[in-house]
């Protein structure tokens, strides 16, 4: 499969591996934040949900909806956006889902009760569903196969900075000013970011698709894409990944409270390390793997979790421990996904792109859904420890699918 030519549709002689850093480097920054705004929002309402619940009057169980209703969304809605956005370019819809999510941060701060945030947090699954393959799919769009390694490195880094800043910073002014001022906060980084596309990122002038839209056309488009074998395999090892993911961080903060006397403050810790490793490691393994190949550094990173998830509850002894594993944790969970993005967007040419990536954030979504719910049912009827075995075993057998089944692209441009 050839790349096509990459040029900005203002008419500049420029490609995404020739246009002048400082204009690349822009785009960058607004898809960075757009990954950070996007992903802070997501995380402070796991943080604040005991904050929520008593600011609300809501049972726990009612709270676990404000999480579920928006995951729901945002896997239905990334079905949709994928050939929507394959139809009309990534630009228009990464304008759409961040007006989209700009409108409904600032919802949350509509004064009412438990029906109206849940209306709220719904609002934003939408635009997160808009959103959620739209950035590594103007990637895959912009820049040439040997840069998409480092360039989706810096952008997914987005994610850990939200972990490390936007959580924390949210959390404080929760605690000072109430539930809803976080919101309004992301709110306004959505909106920078939204400007940002408006006037900085340009559509590249890659083959759109111009078939008609309709809803049967989109279900075939689908499952046209996963009669491919590399596809099924890739998508298959994408939703197991992130089921694994889940069973090993679920209920870790859980076991350490109650087995190592961690504390929320210490958990709180733990995260901001995690976070760091992420954000230094994204971008050099993203630019490593142009070196080097996807490949390697899927399976080497796959092949180290193996070790850290299954060994976790041995080698964490005591509390201090757990940094230093979840910190390497961490960098290998960074090493796997920016290359494993990187090689999803050369799967398929242009046309296809959004389409695959919207299945594949689908389908990850399904999957971590699933183990999280799964680890729940293993870490009351079993334990901790079942739980992490389990994962480990799962990750060990997506280590053998990327062996033996997982295409490395060649020759691509």
């Amino acid at each position: 499969m050839k790349a096509e030519t990459l040029v900005p549709s203002d008419g500049d002689d420029l490609t995404g591996a020739d246009a002048s850093l400082s204009g690349q480097y822009t785009i960058l920054f607004a898809l960075w934040l757009l990954v950070f705004s996007a992903s802070s929002q997501l995380m402070i309402v796991v943080a604040m949900l005991p904050k929520i619940g008593e600011q609300l009057s809501i049972s726990t169980a009612r709270q676990g909806f404000l999480v579920s209703s928006y995951a729901v969304m945002v896997g239905v809605f990334a079905l949709v956006a994928g050939p929507v956005s394959d139809k009309f370019g990534r630009r228009r819809m990464l304008l759409v889902g961040s007006g989209l999510m700009t409108a409904a941060l600032a919802l949350h701060a509509v004064p009412g009760g438990y029906a109206m945030l849940l209306t709220a947090r719904t609002f934003a699954g939408v635009a997160g569903g808009a959103l959620s393959g739209a950035a590594v799919a103007y990637i895959g769009d912009y820049f040439p196969y040997e840069r998409r390694g480092w360039a989706n490195g810096w952008v997914m880094s987005g994610i850990a900075a939200g972990q490390i800043a936007g959580v924390p910073l949210g959390a404080l002014l929760a605690e000072q000013f109430g539930f809803r001022t976080p919101f309004l906060i992301f709110a306004v980084t959505m909106g920078a970011t939204f400007l940002l596309v408006l006037k900085y990122v340009t559509q590249p002038d890659v083959k759109l698709n111009d078939r008609k839209l309709t809803v049967a056309g989109a279900i075939k488009e689908y499952f046209s894409l996963l009669k491919q074998n590399d596809i099924l395999v890739a998508a298959a090892v994408f939703s197991l990944l992130f089921f694994s993911m889940a069973l090993y961080i679920t209920y870790l903060p859980a076991w350490l409270t109650e087995y190592r006397q961690a504390t929320p403050n210490r958990i709180a810790a733990l995260f901001f390390a995690g976070g760091l490793a992420s954000v230094i490691t994204g971008p050099i393994v993203g630019k490593l793997s142009d070196t080097l190949g996807r490949k390697p550094l899927i399976l080497a990173s796959s092949l180290g979790l193996v070790i850290l998830m299954g060994g976790a509850t041995y080698f964490i002894r005591e509390f201090w421990l757990a940094f230093p594993v979840f910190f390497f944790s961490s960098v290998l969970l960074a090493a796997r996904m920016s290359p494993f993005q990187a090689l999803l967007s050369a799967l398929v040419p242009s046309e296809r792109r959004g389409a695959l990536m919207s299945l594949t954030v689908a389908l990850g979504q399904i999957g971590f859904a699933a183990g999280a719910g799964i680890s729940g049912i293993i870490y009351a009827q079993m334990d901790y420890r079942s739980s992490t075995l389990i994962g480990a075993a799962i990750a060990l057998i997506v280590a053998f699918i990327i062996w033996r089944q997982l295409p490395e692209p060649k020759n691509l441009t």
